[in-house]
């Protein structure tokens, strides 16, 4: 049997980060029902748009997952990023990952996303990270515990990522959306948190 070549993607359960100091490592990710990684153009576009503002930058992944953003700032500059992802399997792989490619400035927290917002005071973030899982329908009240926790810097950023089919979540009235994209069945967003606590 012939074996398909290699483009330069991702391989089914791996990990490809796209670009900066891990440029095309491959990483293992946990098999855990629903968890996809964000796909590669769309991680090249996002960081493109953060170009600017990603080296010495605070990050937080909610979501975590795979570990596929967080790791791609970590890569690009980023001084640290929080991951809280609330399975077990997906945390334990992933601070395997983060000890293979021994990532300084990341820490792993397995928890739900909506507990650390409410209990983790006094971390503020430059840039936060929101692509749960799309049957999750979190968003929106992530986005309200975002704006009302006082986890974002002045003019923090803020990733979006949800099924393009679904209605767009509201999002805090002082946020402003920088840039919207659509891919396959994703749309993301990126948006700033203006006047932030």
């Amino acid at each position: 049997m012939a074996r398909r070549k290699q483009s330069g993607k991702s391989q089914a359960g791996r990990l490809r980060i796209v670009a900066g100091n891990w440029r095309s490592r491959l990483l293992d990710i946990a098999d855990v029902d629903g968890l996809r990684p964000t796909g590669e153009r769309i991680r090249e576009t996002l960081f493109n748009w953060l170009t600017p503002t990603i080296e010495g930058s605070h990050c937080l992944d909610l979501f975590a997952g795979t570990g596929a953003l967080g790791l791609e700032a970590l890569s690009r500059g980023a001084t640290k990023v929080v991951f809280v992802e609330k399975s077990a399997a997906a945390a334990r792989q992933l601070r395997t990952n983060i000890g293979i490619l021994e990532a300084r400035g990341a820490s792993v927290l397995q928890q739900d996303a909506a507990g650390f917002l409410r209990n983790a005071p006094g971390q503020r973030f430059d840039i936060v990270f929101l692509d749960p899982p799309f049957a999750l329908d979190a968003l929106e009240e992530t986005c309200r515990l975002l704006a009302e926790t006082g986890h974002l810097a002045d003019n923090a950023l803020v990733y979006i990522e949800d099924d393009r089919s679904r209605d767009e979540p509201e999002l805090p009235q002082r946020w402003q959306v920088l840039k919207d994209k659509t891919a396959g069945n994703v749309r993301y967003r990126l948006a700033q948190a203006t006047g932030s606590n």
